[in-house]
């Protein structure tokens, strides 16, 4: 895949992860500061995760400051623009975090393969890309994250991770690989949120 498209479409899911958690941090009425911790952590912390697991350090913020920038001029911008006495519609939080989500399990499978060859292992750490900031984000935030719920999440990324590696296998040049994957993510959850899809729960009988 050209690494410029790469690099762009990371830093397109930065400021829509960002965003996220920018909105979550506004509906808990959080100061600034509050706003752009929750903001980072969002937008960088499932990212930190997967380089400090596939030994690609120093962390990718830390060698390109592009994405600290990224990160502080969207949440400033969304801080100013959302900041109106209408409540925002409850879609646009999921929304975002959905399409940031499915962006970084596609950011996460790129990287990985580019380090090592299990298709295995780069489904897991697209998973961890997509989740392990909004994670983190939601423990910050004293709510149970979504992934542990029983919201059709973590499945989303895992079937848009299979998408990905299989279409590779396939014969799919690294693009169309890397679109046909996002797509399936995005398509999953936004269909989740749609129709309130979840997956059964498991509880012990008492």
């Amino acid at each position: 895949m050209d690494s410029m498209l790469l690099y762009i479409t990371d830093l397109f899911g930065t400021a829509i992860f960002a965003i996220s958690g920018v909105l979550l941090a506004g509906r808990l009425k959080m100061d600034p500061f509050g706003v752009m911790v929750l903001g980072s952590v969002t937008a960088i912390g499932g990212g930190t995760i997967r380089d400090m697991a596939l030994g690609a350090t120093p962390v990718f913020w830390i060698t390109d400051t592009n994405y600290l920038w990224v990160i502080f001029t969207t949440c400033v911008l969304t801080m100013l623009i959302v900041r109106r006495p209408k409540r925002l519609p409850w879609w646009v939080l999921p929304v975002c975090d959905a399409i940031g989500l499915a962006v970084f399990v596609g950011i996460g499978v790129e990287k990985a393969l580019s380090y090592q060859d299990s298709a295995m292992v780069a489904v897991i750490m697209g998973i961890i890309t997509g989740c392990g900031g909004g994670i983190i984000r939601d423990v910050l935030a004293r709510e149970v994250p979504m992934v542990l719920r029983s919201e059709v999440y973590a499945t989303a990324c895992l079937i848009g991770g299979v998408v990905h590696t299989c279409a590779l296998n396939f014969g799919y040049d690294n693009s169309n690989a890397f679109i046909a994957g996002i797509i399936s993510t995005l398509f999953i959850r936004l269909g989740a949120i749609r129709w309130h899809l979840s997956l059964p729960t498991f509880a012990l009988n008492k």
